[in-house]
């Protein structure tokens, strides 16, 4: 599994709220691996409105 704290590396860049397809598209576009772009597309169809919701998210 991915650390959340990995996958908001490849989040840099993101503006609040953004909703999943946001994100992966920051993620791509940060040349992420495919293990956090994986990570994001498990996450729910939500809008986070900051990257502790995200991580939150994701740990779960």
């Amino acid at each position: 599994m991915t650390s959340p704290i990995t996958v908001q590396k490849f989040l840099k860049g993101a503006e609040y709220p953004a909703d999943r397809d946001d994100l992966l598209a920051v993620a791509e576009g940060n040349d992420a691996p495919e293990e956090v772009i994986e990570a994001l597309e498990e996450l729910d169809e939500t809008t986070f409105d900051g990257p502790d919701e995200v991580v939150e998210a994701l740990d779960t």
